[in-house]
């Protein structure tokens, strides 16, 4: 009976491969237009950004939250849309609408340089983030960030009618590639394996063995009639060997009788061999015992070095635990000094903005009460003439004086944002550098005013740098601090003098103040982390290993020192002018 037609299995496994590529093409065709449409929203995206950002840019930096709000809502309302978050320039969320993922795993608080693409696979949205920058007295400033969220379900729903005409195409082929096998199948290979099956099912190995030939009734050379000729051949083969066997037969008998003979020959050979073979068996258990005296030796050496092996690595993983520890204290010892060299600059540059603010509500109460006055004579009819000559004098001196202190402290706010943006962002760009240490150095007004020491810059006009102007800030602020706290310690009138030179494409910075200067012990150790004269006085010693990290490792320079007792404190630092952006991207 048969169990298996290997038609059936054939047309199973050709329509099985069919099926495949079928089921592959058509799932390679939704994705191909599930990544098109896809696509097509990002580049919508994309023009929103176009369409919406200097409004909402404008809006974060009036400080405009309902009008910030309001435009949220309305990029909400698109089809496309399915959630947005706007962030300001600290990267805190201003207006979180719809769906989203959670911005602060994904960018952890620091505000996007540059336009980025987000997806999460997971809860199927993407989404793309671009900055809004706002340009204000001739300087780009980021306030903030703005992010787009589409979903799986957006592209599903602009695509679905192409699903269903792939899913229909693919049924009507399949269909008929199914009937079409079917009847050839039957036609050409069932019908004749059945009559070829039959025939030979029906052979007997008789007496009569030429009259088995079977015959399947077709004059086309095909497998089937090669597999009718074969068996024929078979069948004339079995004949012949029967013929053969019979002679074959009559040799055995004669090979037998001679084989007797043998089998006593060898019977002695084997009793003589035995007996050699036991003594070799004696030597060779003799070795096997000297063998595994030695192989236990050798145990015992192997398992006292897996235990020494098992204990160096212990104690190597304890010294990597300690390490981590270590680089894990003094990363935040770093941070803790940054953030305390920011709150400082706040507290100063707020003491600053103070002084022009004062005299600005002075002047508004002067004039206020003047306006008052000049009303009171308008409605007693007394208003005189040189009366009106000495309030719109007195309002010309007022108005000019709010102009000229709120200026200053508009230029106050504008320095201390771009420098506190600075030393919080490692972000590259480029500035004018004699400019840009001007700004540090105001920066640092409110610790200089209190004292007479001068700061001499002398530095190229038009001296352009491409690099993470923060790492500029930082690392003047604490040569100066460092001077100003260490170096001009019992001197009334300092003098720190910064020479800059352009060498081609490296700039050169000499840096020298007429402080008390350092021993060349504590030279030595100038640039170790923790290490301070002034621990007692809350010092943290990270000042100077800061700024050399910095050098080198920022901006790839190079740093210098040199100093003797009594004759002030010099350092030689040198990078290049442009720094590769590939180096500087946050993680």
């Amino acid at each position: 009976m048969l169990q298996k037609s290997l038609s059936k299995k054939l047309l199973t496994n050709v329509l099985s491969v069919y099926f495949l590529l079928t089921f592959l093409v058509t799932c390679g065709q939704v994705i191909t237009e599930y990544i098109n449409t896809k696509n097509y929203i990002q580049n919508e995206l994309t023009m929103l950004q176009k369409t919406f950002s200097r409004s909402l840019t404008r809006a974060i930096w009036e400080l405009n939250t309902k009008q910030t709000v309001t435009t949220a809502e309305g990029l909400l309302a698109i089809p496309m849309i399915e959630g947005i978050i706007v962030r300001d320039d600290s990267g805190e969320i201003i207006s979180q609408l719809g769906r989203s993922l959670d911005i602060h795993e994904l960018y952890s608080q620091q505000l996007v340089q540059e336009e980025v693409i987000i997806e999460d696979t997971p809860s199927g949205l993407f989404g793309y983030t671009f900055p809004l920058i706002f340009e204000f007295s001739g300087r780009a400033t980021q306030v903030g960030d703005v992010t787009l969220f589409s979903s799986r379900e957006v592209v599903l729903s602009r695509i679905m009618l192409s699903i269903y005409f792939l899913l229909g195409n693919a049924v009507v082929k399949t269909t008929f590639l199914i009937i079409l096998f079917l009847i050839a199948f039957r036609k050409l290979l069932t019908e004749p394996l059945t009559d070829l099956t039959e025939q030979i099912e029906a052979f007997e190995l008789n007496d009569d063995i030429d009259g088995q030939r079977i015959d399947i009734g077709t004059t086309e050379r095909n497998e089937l009639k090669v597999m009718e000729e074969a068996f024929n051949k078979l069948i004339d083969k079995v004949s012949d060997y029967r013929n053969q066997l019979d002679d074959t037969q009559k040799e055995l008998l004669i090979s037998n009788e001679k084989l007797d003979q043998h089998n006593l020959q060898l019977e002695q050979e084997v009793a003589r061999k035995t007996s050699n073979l036991s003594q070799a068996m004696m030597d060779l258990q003799q070795q096997k015992y000297e063998l595994e005296k030695q192989k236990l030796t050798l145990t015992e050496e192997i398992d006292l070095r897996r235990q020494t092996e098992q204990e160096l690595l212990t104690k190597q993983k304890e010294l990597e635990r300690y390490l981590d520890e270590l680089n894990m204290a003094q990363e935040r010892l770093v941070g803790s000094e940054k953030m305390a060299a920011l709150g400082g600059l706040v507290a100063g540059i707020t003491h600053d903005i103070n002084t022009p603010v004062g005299i600005g509500v002075t002047a508004t109460s002067f004039l206020q009460e003047r306006l008052e006055q000049i009303e009171a004579a308008y409605k007693d009819k007394t208003l005189s003439p040189k009366a009106l000559e000495e309030f719109i004098n007195d309002a010309k001196q007022s108005t000019s004086l709010l102009t000229t202190n709120l200026d200053r402290a508009s230029e106050l706010v504008a320095s201390f944002k771009q420098i506190a943006v600075d030393q919080a962002s490692e972000a590259v760009r480029n500035i004018n550098l004699k400019q840009y240490l001007a700004e540090v150095i105001r920066s640092l007004h409110p610790k200089l005013k209190k004292t007479k020491h001068a700061i001499n810059v002398e530095c190229p006009e038009d001296l352009q740098l491409n690099l993470p102007a923060g790492a500029i800030s930082q690392i003047f602020t604490n040569l100066i601090m460092n001077s100003l706290i260490h170096g001009f310690e019992g001197i009334d009138q300092g003098e720190i003098n910064i020479e800059i030179k352009n060498d081609n494409d490296d700039v050169v910075i000499h840096y020298k103040d007429n402080g008390r200067g350092v021993s060349q012990t504590q030279l030595e150790k100038l640039f170790d982390p923790f290490f301070t004269t002034k621990r007692d006085q809350g010092g943290s010693g990270l000042g100077t290993h800061i700024t050399l990290n910095l050098v080198k490792q920022t901006l790839n320079g190079e740093i210098e020192v040199s100093s003797e007792e009594g004759k002030g404190l010099s350092y030689m630092i040198r990078f290049p002018k442009t720094l590769q952006q590939s180096a500087n991207m946050f993680d």
